[in-house]
């Protein structure tokens, strides 16, 4: 019960911090620099929590933009699109873009008759990232399509190669 109780908390605080970071997003001082969407485009803004210059470097952000889509429940899906990251000309900052086809990809596994269909979030290939808390993320995807994202730490020991 306690395992169970660590997990609602966790979830809570994420929740509390994913809001936090959406309403802090729009107000972030260097989001001025970034244009706005284009026509059929979306922008959305990734605002990281502050870390120290040398803590940022255990860290690293995965980018993952993608749709809800109802789906048959048994083959892997992935989007054709990729995140790709530009320059902002004029401000060495950098931004994302979804770009390629919007075209769902899956295996080929048959699926059983009579299986319902699900609704899920389908993405196209994630983007690993630096970590940089001094500056927004912004990613631009098509209308219709969300961003998500995920961060990664490194342990905080590094394990010994082998000679071979």
């Amino acid at each position: 019960m306690t395992e169970m109780r660590k997990t609602l908390a966790l979830l809570l605080v994420v929740n509390c911090l994913v809001i936090g970071v959406s309403a802090f997003g729009a107000g972030h001082p260097e989001l001025k620099a970034f244009p706005a969407a284009k026509e059929g485009m979306e922008r959305f803004i990734i605002v990281l929590s502050h870390k120290e210059r040398g803590e940022e470097d255990k860290f690293m952000v995965e980018i993952i933009a993608g749709t809800t889509m109802l789906i048959d429940g048994v083959n892997q899906i992935r989007l054709g699109n990729a995140i790709e990251p530009r320059s902002l000309k004029g401000w060495g900052y950098t931004y994302y873009e979804m770009t390629g086809v919007s075209v769902a990809m899956g295996t080929l596994i048959a699926v059983p008759e009579g299986t319902p269909k699900v609704k899920k979030f389908v993405s196209a290939s994630p983007l690993k990232i630096q970590y940089n808390s001094r500056l927004p993320i912004v990613v631009y995807a098509p209308e219709g399509y969300e961003v998500q994202y995920r961060i990664w730490k490194a342990s905080d020991t590094a394990e010994k190669a082998e000679k071979g």
